[in-house]
């Protein structure tokens, strides 16, 4: 099943929609066409759009390898597929893996103004040696042509050695690139893009293996301008998310200064990886704010999910607006926002002025394609939150909310379809200021995922979920007291299918 409006044609002969066949795939999510997506690449802004490459397997589920397909995009919410840029499978070097892409604009490569040039990880087929090969491409990126069989950065004798991310140091005039090898990032410089030499490293303590470093300048609200290292990494041995690691700090164009040895996370869920961030193109001043989005699934669980039906496995977040915010003590942290491209899809709006509830309350409206944001005061309760995706028997849903009492917001998927047949990972949770008997939350529901954002987004969860079709009830509720859900406001989305 692929979603399509099944229509009636009446004696005047205009068409009305009978229904809708049921489909697990995303309205207003980015997915991919068929088979399998994972890694996103990072974008690129070039002439009026972004440009966006990822991992895609067009033998999934029975064949192996990936390679680089390509779509493009004028607000970063609607997309285009461009068909396949960098094959795989093509010589002895392997299929394609993460990377990161570039506009050459000082044509420092030489292989032309403006030319996109590629730095991709592909294992070798004798052995997997893990080695970065460049690919440029003279067309936008519709195609890419390899550059040479050998590799531009031979293995150095490490079994992880992958990954490359490439930024233009404005300051130092050379590219700097992160590369993820085992538990520590290194950092290496070129002049051309071909050769790169050594600068340093860095090392990372119990959040296992990285992938897919990250390096930014952003400019916080206090004006201070602040570099950002980020890694998908794996802090579960430690209790933290196994997501989007990060640190502030400082880098001289040879090394990282952290302000803090401890990572903070850009997100709490259980489906946030592979994150990438990006400029935003159309800015004047390119470190004031960013854009990010992730792979939505976990190699714990990856090949369970519902939309293998529909011969489909692939969904990333939405893009989220992240900007750099500051606190007492020297401390320096992302916060997210949808962007505000989505409220284009606003199909209708509901709204509830204020609702006191002590129990439960559930809502005349229902939905599986929302937005919905409210603030929710208390004075004296235990726990305090929504019952999303609920079914008429209101024994299945998801759960978003603040237990006042243990002082952490949360996600609770345990009630409702979800991938994890372990149950291991159902409550998602973060450390929250309960006494200030307050919170925002902003919430985006789709067909099969759940993201939400607290206050002002420095806690955020995306989280994938499977609800039965017609679980679509909303109820609110506060246990051991009385709170108020003020400003609610539910905006119904359209698809972008």
């Amino acid at each position: 099943m692929i979603g399509v409006l099944a229509h009636l044609v009446t004696k005047s002969g205009e068409s009305t929609v009978e229904h809708e066949e049921q489909s697990y795939r995303a309205n207003y999510h980015f997915t991919t066409s068929d088979k399998w997506k994972n890694d996103p690449q990072r974008p690129i802004y070039l002439d009026g759009k972004y440009h966006y490459f990822y991992l895609y397997n067009g033998d999934y589920p029975n064949g192996n390898g990936t390679e680089w397909r390509h779509a493009t995009s004028e607000d970063l919410v609607r997309w285009n597929d461009e068909g396949i840029a960098i094959p795989k499978y093509t010589n002895e070097n392997g299929d394609p893996w993460s990377g990161s892409v570039v506009v050459d604009e000082e044509n420092t490569a030489g292989f032309g103004k403006d030319a996109l040039v590629a730095i991709v990880t592909q294992p070798s087929m004798d052995g997997g040696k893990q080695e970065q090969f460049l690919w440029y491409s003279t067309d936008n990126g519709n195609t890419f042509t390899s550059y040479s069989d050998d590799p531009i950065m031979p293995n150095p004798g490490t079994k992880d050695f992958r990954d490359p991310k490439i930024i233009w140091d404005d300051s130092k005039n050379k590219w700097v690139m992160v590369m993820a090898e085992g538990t520590r990032i290194g950092f290496y410089e070129s002049y051309n893009l071909k050769d790169w030499d050594y600068t340093s490293g860095f090392s990372t303590e119990n959040i296992g293996l990285v992938e897919c470093p990250d390096l930014y300048l952003m400019r916080a609200d206090d004006g201070t301008l602040k570099w950002v290292l980020g890694v998908s990494a794996n802090g579960k041995s430690i209790g933290k998310p196994n997501t989007y690691a990060y640190w502030t700090g400082n880098f001289d164009g040879m090394e990282f200064f952290p302000d803090h040895n401890e990572p903070q996370w850009l997100d709490y869920g259980f489906d946030w990886y592979g994150g990438v961030t990006f400029e935003d193109g159309t800015e004047s001043d390119k470190y004031n704010k960013r854009y990010a989005l992730a792979w939505m699934n976990n190699w714990d669980y990856v090949h369970n999910t519902p939309t293998l039906q529909e011969d489909f496995n692939g969904m990333d977040s939405i893009v989220r607006q992240i900007e750099l915010k500051h606190e007492g003590d020297e401390i320096y942290h992302l916060v997210s926002q949808p962007i505000d491209e989505l409220n284009e899809l606003t199909n209708s709006t509901d709204t509830y002025e204020q609702i006191e509830v002590n129990g439960s309350e559930t809502l005349d409206v229902t939905g599986d394609v929302y937005q919905l944001e409210t603030d929710i005061s208390w004075s004296e309760t235990n726990n305090v939150g929504l019952r999303l995706r609920e079914s008429a028997d209101q024994k299945r849903h998801v759960d978003v909310g603040i237990s006042v009492e243990e002082k952490y917001s949360y996600v609770n998927r345990a009630f409702t379809g979800h991938p994890d047949e372990s149950n291991q990972y159902v409550e998602s949770n973060a450390p929250f200021d309960a006494s200030k008997q307050y919170v925002h939350l902003k919430i985006l529901v789709d067909k099969t995922s759940i993201e939400v954002f607290v206050d002002d987004g420095k806690i955020t969860y995306s989280s994938l979920i499977f609800p039965e079709f017609d679980d679509k009830g909303i109820t609110i509720f506060s246990e051991g007291g009385t709170a108020i859900f003020n400003n609610v406001k539910i905006k119904h989305l359209g698809s972008i299918n």
